[in-house]
């Protein structure tokens, strides 16, 4: 075990644990729980949402994309970034104007029904599951290759650590958690590509001459097909990333924790600053790794390549930097963890226990302990599926999430807030039919079904491996259909109006935090 990556991986967890027994203090209502009482300015919020949406797979998996597959590589990057722009003109004022605490105060403000509450609970559920397991596996062998710890027990102290946070910190701990990691990224990963750039005299042409030398690709590192020789997939998995950003239940939560609509604002235009200057770095930093690195030994050591950065820490500043680096890995992967935990628990405990099961009639003590609980439960739960998966690929699940959000959430979403015929049966059926037809299509695929490392050995049934640009239609067309042929009467057009004012104005939003 090298004793320098040790220390600073201890100095993270003493660190964060510290913030978590600030804001157990000041996590006694659920207010304070699930929102952090709307108590961020927009800055803090965006720091926090760029925290909670750079994964592992941005800051590992995009700086590996890049040095293994150039130009192709960046254009995850591309899909990211963009999504913000979906977010910011359609999605953040009126989600903010609408809910409370989840994503079914949102839906529920037009149609307030169990059934419409339930059923966004479940999809919170399942997106916020399906983008934690991936997580805790890169957590498991990350820990497990730099400090030589079992996986086993490199995934449990994630898991505890990641319960430990919402438990008793709520919102509060959530958030500072991810402050704190989105300026040790952005700094940590900015030293690392100045330290690049003065390898070559600060001289970008001498960098971009060296990447051709260090990769087997050359000149068409540069150009796309590398990694999508089929348009059709290149296209289907950016429709994923740019609209499925607009569905993640834990970085629209985040629109709660913020007073009134100009730090919404500020919240996402900070978020979208931030993240676009990290993706600038990503680049300058997949650059780097298969220019000084080199490709041979990238892939040598990792066939994935995500541990590029690590490596090119190590080639630059040796065990300290490559500690440095790694830790701040560890933080992305705790952060983006919390968050979905604080997600799934918001889901369950407000949703699910407080308006269905307790039709209201609860204490706030009870309702903060039931949180806790539901903190606890899924915590665990998503440990022992990720200690299941130790030895199966589960990176797919990280472009299922996408899709399964940008299929189900996103159209029920956008019905609700815009399309005035819209009805509780659209809604149902909207979500129903997103979730069930990603799945099948990702289950039909070649994640699934491939002859030779597939689940299922046998040729797939549906070609693509990112099927977005067949499910997001899908679930679209789900909510339409659901709607024409319910046979119900929508509202008429003043309860539409009065809605839609609710929505853009925060008018009769009957909230204190505005």
């Amino acid at each position: 075990m090298n004793i320098t990556y040790l220390l600073f991986f201890l100095c993270i967890i003493v660190c964060t644990l510290i913030i978590t027994y600030w804001a157990a203090r000041k996590s006694k209502t659920t207010n304070q729980f699930y929102i952090a009482a709307g108590s961020l300015t927009g800055m803090q919020n965006g720091m926090a949402i760029a925290g909670d949406y750079i994964s592992a797979a941005s800051f590992l998996g995009i700086v590996g994309m890049v040095a293994l597959h150039g130009f192709d590589g960046f254009m995850y990057a591309i899909g990211f970034l963009v999504s913000y722009l979906i977010v910011l003109f359609f999605i953040a004022e009126p989600v903010h104007h609408l809910g409370r605490y989840s994503l079914g105060d949102v839906i529920c403000a037009r149609f307030p029904s169990d059934t419409v509450r339930s059923t966004m609970a479940v999809g919170t559920l399942i997106i916020s599951v399906l983008y934690m397991i991936p997580q805790l596996v890169a957590a498991g062998l990350l820990i497990r290759l730099l400090l030589d710890i079992e996986y086993s027990t490199s995934v449990l102290i994630i898991g505890s650590l990641m319960t430990i946070y919402v438990v008793f910190g709520g919102m509060f701990a959530t958030s500072w958690v991810q402050i704190v990691k989105t300026v040790l990224l952005l700094s940590g990963t900015f030293l690392l590509s100045l330290i690049v750039f003065s390898r070559f005299d600060w001289n970008l042409s001498a960098l971009l001459q060296q990447v051709q030398l260090g990769t087997p690709l050359g000149e068409q590192f540069f150009l796309p097909g590398n990694l999508f020789a089929d348009p059709m997939e290149s296209l289907s998995l950016q429709l994923a990333l740019i609209l499925g950003t607009a569905g993640l239940p834990h970085i629209l939560i985040r629109f709660f924790t913020v007073r009134n609509t100009k730090e919404v604002r500020k919240s996402v235009l900070a978020a979208s600053g931030i993240i676009g200057v990290f993706y600038i770095i990503t680049l300058v930093l997949g650059l780097g790794a298969v220019a000084l690195v080199g490709y041979q030994q990238l892939i040598t050591l990792d066939e994935t390549g995500n541990l590029s950065a690590p490596l090119l820490a190590d080639q630059l500043g040796g065990d300290f930097l490559m500690a440095f680096i790694s830790a701040i890995a560890f933080t992305t992967i705790v952060a983006v963890v919390a968050g979905l935990v604080i997600s799934a628990t918001t889901a369950f405990s407000h949703d699910i226990y407080f308006h269905i099961m307790k039709k209201g009639q609860t204490t706030e003590k009870r309702q903060v302990r039931a949180a806790q609980v539901s903190a606890f439960i899924i915590g665990l739960v998503s440990t022992l599926i990720a200690l299941g998966l130790r030895n199966i690929n589960v990176t797919f699940l990280v472009s299922l999430t996408f899709i399964v959000a940008a299929s189900s959430i996103l159209p029920v979403l956008m019905f609700t807030i815009y399309w005035k015929r819209f009805n509780r049966a659209g809604a149902i059926t909207g979500m129903i039919t997103g979730l069930a037809g990603a799945f099948v299509l990702v289950l039909f695929g070649p994640h699934i079904m491939h002859p030779d490392h597939g689940w299922i050995l046998r040729e797939p049934l549906i070609p693509l491996y990112n099927p977005g640009i067949i499910a997001i239609p899908f679930g679209f067309l789900g909510a339409y259909l659901g709607t024409i042929f319910s046979g119900k009467t929508p509202e008429n057009a003043a309860d539409f109006a009065k809605f839609t004012v609710k929505a853009h104005t925060g008018m009769d939003a009957g909230s204190e935090r505005r």
